[in-house]
């Protein structure tokens, strides 16, 4: 192997932060097979496989993984020094593919993603909003960089708080408890109740600190189960009920005297969201700089 410099670093790199070689080659502008064919000389150089193929995917072996590190800083060391001397730095490009649960991704991603886009223009985002497992569905696909929802996820992800979320009851205005400042545990199971589905974040916190308070999901009278916080949202101005929602959801409808928040007493149901990406994987270039952009949940 010898002192020589390793070879294709940088298809190397892209490819760990794509997850495919064909993604890879449209990056870089060659063929999946150009790429196959520069990793192999890489891996042969250094006598070990440093990717798993599976199923048209790629993930990294320990080998890969501890590469990717060490290629990572020489190949930004390089843009570096070449901005350096040049005093022309190469602006970040790339595609960005987010995935969020109903409410980052309503009241954090937005404002997140519009400083993110000034600062760099030549980065192409794509971002889905859907339930908490469904987005947990798409890192393990590898069909998002990262997700943002109110859980930590399995041990395979890696997850940073960046932000806290309260859930709060609400009643529309007219409801017969407008005027009360708190109800017990018990009363909610006298009111039509407006939910999220199966798989939401903001459902499974409440069921549990219901739980914690002594309450159960299944005294509830569940008449409508919704997609999103925003659907739960309509129904609850519309007359249909009451609802467990982020305070960051209804912030407006409250302050405008449509929504009230009413105590549950007992009932605490407070969260961090998380921003959460595949430990398997690596985060590309945009990624990493996106992740920059976005607070920890906590700090001053």
């Amino acid at each position: 192997m010898g002192t020589e410099p390793l070879p294709y670093l940088d298809t190397f790199a892209c490819a760990a932060e794509h997850g495919s070689f064909s993604a890879a080659g449209r990056a870089l502008d060659v063929s999946q097979a150009t790429v196959s064919q520069r990793v192999h000389a890489l891996e042969s150089h250094l006598g070990t496989p440093l990717f798993a193929r599976a199923g048209g995917r790629v993930t990294l072996t320990d080998a890969g993984r501890a590469l990717h590190e060490y290629a990572r800083r020489i190949l930004d060391l390089t843009a570096e020094a070449r901005a350096a001397i040049t005093g022309a730095s190469v602006p970040v490009a790339g595609e960005l593919v987010l995935a969020a649960s109903s409410v980052p991704g309503h009241h954090h991603l937005p404002r997140a993603l519009a400083a993110f886009r000034k600062r760099h223009p030549r980065v192409q985002v794509r971002a889905s909003v859907s339930d908490t497992d469904a987005v947990f569905r798409q890192l393990d696909a590898g069909e998002a960089s990262m997700g943002f929802v109110g859980a930590p996820g399995g041990p395979q992800f890696e997850a940073r708080a960046f932000a806290t979320d309260e859930l709060v009851l609400v009643v529309p205005k007219g409801h017969p408890w407008w005027r009360k400042r708190r109800v017990a545990v018990a009363d909610l199971a006298a009111q039509p109740f407006v939910q999220r589905e199966r798989g939401s974040g903001s459902r499974r916190c409440f069921e549990q600190a219901l739980a914690r308070a002594g309450g159960t999901p299944a005294a509830l009278t569940v008449v409508l189960e919704l997609g999103s916080s925003e659907a739960v949202k309509g129904a609850v101005l519309g007359g249909a009920g009451v609802a467990v929602l982020s305070r960051h959801a209804v912030r407006a409808e409250v302050k405008a005297g449509a929504l009230k928040p009413v105590a549950v007493a007992g009932l605490v149901c407070a969260r961090d969201l998380f921003v959460v990406w595949d430990r398997r994987r690596v985060l590309s270039a945009p990624a990493r700089l996106f992740l920059g952009f976005l607070p920890r949940a906590g700090a001053p």
